[in-house]
This record gives structure tokens, sequence and C-alpha cells, in this order.
């Protein structure tokens, strides 16, 4: 435990470290930023601390805005259900998306394949600086199996642009949009 609770600590440190910069960008709130991150460790740290759960699965726990998403494959409906209502219950999340989908954990040149298509997206919201006020680096961008999974907090009239030239990504099957609208 003692292990866990260094780990978590230099870990944060490290995030805040290194997302300094984007925070100033982030429509979040800093304190919304440094909670994401912290679910995301505390969902890893559940999630590796489970033999049957570390072993027989791929899972990703991204969060956004309190909203938890997993993504990946494990083998069996009920691993999938214990691995949400594991992850439910975690302090501050507002929802778990469960994108998980019952299959053999993908291989590392799929896993490869969705970090290019990954940074082939980021670069490709470069085109967008046409839009006024946007800013790329507040569109959170997750990849499984060529499925791009968009999340963020938006304007209205910053969607479907973002949407359009994600589709065009080579590498792209589909986008999920999981966007939250704002106004400011």
């Amino acid at each position: 435990m003692k292990f866990n609770s260094i780990f978590l600590i230099l870990s944060f440190l490290i995030f805040t470290q290194l997302s300094g910069c984007a925070a100033v960008h982030d429509r979040r709130t800093l304190g919304s930023v440094i909670e994401d991150e912290s679910i995301e460790l505390k969902s890893l740290q559940i999630l590796y601390g489970v033999d049957e759960i570390r072993l027989n699965t791929h899972v990703n726990a991204t969060s956004y805005n309190s909203v938890l998403l997993l993504t990946g494959e494990v083998p069996t409906k009920a691993l999938r259900s214990d691995i949400v209502n594991r992850l439910r219950d975690l302090p501050k999340v507002r929802k778990v998306l469960n994108e998980l989908v019952i299959a053999a954990p993908s291989s590392f040149i799929s896993r490869a394949s969705d970090t290019v298509v990954t940074g082939k997206s980021k670069i490709a919201l470069l085109s967008l600086n046409h839009i006024q006020g946007f800013d790329p680096t507040r569109v959170k961008i997750v990849s499984e199996n060529g499925v791009v999974y968009l999340m963020g907090l938006l304007k209205q009239h910053e969607i479907t642009p973002v949407i359009e030239v994600v589709r065009r990504v080579g590498g792209v099957q589909r986008v999920v949009k999981l966007f939250e609208i704002t106004t400011y």
C-alpha cells in the first residue's frame, strides 16, 4: 500500500509539471484537471490490483470533466461488469461510459496503430485554426481498434468541424463524440 501511495504522489507531481501549459488553455478548472488525473490514477490502481483483470484484459481509463471513459477488451461480460462496478464507485466520477468490448486483448501492432491514429487526429485538428477561439488541446482523443473517442468541453460551433476533420484521418473507422457543450 505504501508503494501505491508513493506512486500516486509521484505521478501527480509529474502530471502537474507536464500539464501546466495545457491547463492554461483548458476550459476545465485546474481543480477539475487535477481531479481527472486522480480518477485515472485511482482507476489504474484498482485495475492493476486485481490479478484477474490485470492478467486477462486490456483496459484504458480516461477521465475528462469527471466522466470516466473505459475502452479496451475483456474476455467475458461478467468481467466487464466487475470492472465497471469497481470504477463506478470512485469518488468524483459523475458517469462511466463503458466502451469495453468482449474480445481477447488487442495486439501490440493494433495498439501501435491506435497511437498513430491518435497522433494524426491531433495534428489534423491544427487545421481548424480558422475557428475563432478554438484550441485543439481542448479535445481529448482516445483511439481503440480504429474507433476514435472525442472528449472535451467545446462550444456548439466547434463540434461538427472537429468530428469532420477527425473522420477524414487515415485509419479512423468510426468517431464517437462524447463532448460536453459549453457557452464560455
